[in-house]
């Protein structure tokens, strides 16, 4: 489990194919902060952009360790095969502080940037999300996005999906990769985990107990 707080901001250092065809994954070599590793060990799951990954290789000395991802996780996810920056975030000990709210770090879907400005000293983030994700997102509600735990403040739903607004404040700008955002971008989500279990408690089949008596 994560809580969408960022915990360092990385690097994608480089992308290494692990077969010829579609079907293979990529091993990705990600560059850390400094003493970043220092409490991790092999088998470690570390989120990227939201997605949790499991540490198969680590080099602490060059601050670096590596993943990797099946085909199956790099269709379900968007930025996890390219150089560049990236949020990081360690997995949730039970005596940490949840400062954001209780993530999986499994997407739930694919969004898009539909614009990204500052306003006065803070920053409009707007991302137009899949029309089957809609229903789970409330104003208010959460919203990871890139592994960022963010507080929705507008929804609209649309013809093409479910656009979400979003506050940044300089210091979340500053210190995760959104920064690198722009229109056009495509960015990880995941829904609120309550959600989910909510939409599935109102939809199941009701159960009803059989009238045959049970043999004895």
């Amino acid at each position: 489990m994560f809580t969408g707080i960022i915990t360092g901001v990385g690097r994608i250092a480089a992308v290494h194919a692990l077969g010829s065809s579609s079907t293979h994954g990529k091993r990705l070599t990600i560059s850390c902060p400094a003493d970043y590793l220092e409490d991790v060990g092999l088998g470690d799951s570390i989120a990227l952009n939201g997605a949790c990954m499991t540490v198969t290789t680590l080099d602490t000395a060059n601050g670096q360790y590596t993943v990797d991802i099946s085909a199956e996780s790099l269709d379900k996810t968007a930025g996890l095969d390219q150089l560049g920056p990236i949020n990081l975030e360690k997995a949730l000990r039970a005596n940490d502080r949840l400062g954001g709210h209780l993530v999986s770090g499994h997407v739930d879907g694919i969004g898009t940037v539909s614009h990204f400005g500052q306003v006065g000293e803070s920053w409009d983030l707007r991302i137009l999300a899949p029309k089957e994700l809609g229903k789970f997102l409330a104003y208010k509600g959460s919203i990871v996005i890139n592994g960022v735990s963010l507080t929705v403040n507008r929804v609209a739903d649309l013809a093409d999906g479910c656009e979400v607004s979003i506050n940044l404040i300089p210091h979340t700008v500053e210190n995760t990769a959104l920064s690198a955002l722009v229109a056009g971008s495509r960015v990880n989500l995941e829904i609120d985990l309550i959600a989910r279990y909510v939409e599935r408690m109102l939809t199941a089949p009701v159960q009803t107990a059989s009238s045959t008596p049970a043999p004895v």
